[in-house]
């Protein structure tokens, strides 16, 4: 089966080891997660050593929120796997990866930062093009990403 290929990137004034562990732990993505609001009574359960492989979380919440889990497959200084199964609104097996490369184009140390996803071609996605759902909202949440590290 073929699969389809989504990636935005963007560039975070902050070393690596900076940027990491709001990847690595699923916790902490309530702070930048372009999904966060998208259901105020999401019912969220986190298991694991957060920022440590095999670390897991599961949502259920509206329609717009759907619901599935994700689980932390790989951690190291050059970036961050992700397992994510989604169960509603359809079932979906995917790869996220995001790749962390130290850049010095800015004043300091800097990261850019590569969010991409892999999903296996189905009916749905011929429907509902990948490219045009979770694009944007890649792009959103690299910006909120972005804000946060910076920020501190």
């Amino acid at each position: 089966m073929s699969t389809i290929t989504v990636e935005r990137r963007v560039h975070v004034e902050a070393p690596p080891a900076a940027v990491l562990p709001h990847l690595a732990d699923l916790t902490r993505w309530r702070s930048w997660s372009p999904w966060e609001g998208a259901d105020p009574d999401l019912h969220r359960e986190y298991t694991g050593d957060p920022g440590s492989v095999g670390a897991t979380y599961a949502w259920s919440g509206n329609r717009k929120a759907g619901a599935g889990t994700m689980r932390v497959t790989e951690v190291d200084p050059s970036g961050v796997g992700i397992a994510l199964d989604f169960t509603k609104p359809f079932r979906s097996s995917n790869v996220i990866r995001f790749d962390l490369t130290p850049s010095g184009t800015g004043t300091g140390p800097g990261t850019d930062v590569v969010w991409r996803m892999e999903s296996p071609r189905t009916f749905m996605t011929r429907i509902f093009p990948l490219e045009k759902l979770v694009g944007p909202d890649f792009e959103k949440g690299l910006r909120q990403l972005k804000a946060t590290v910076e920020r501190g």
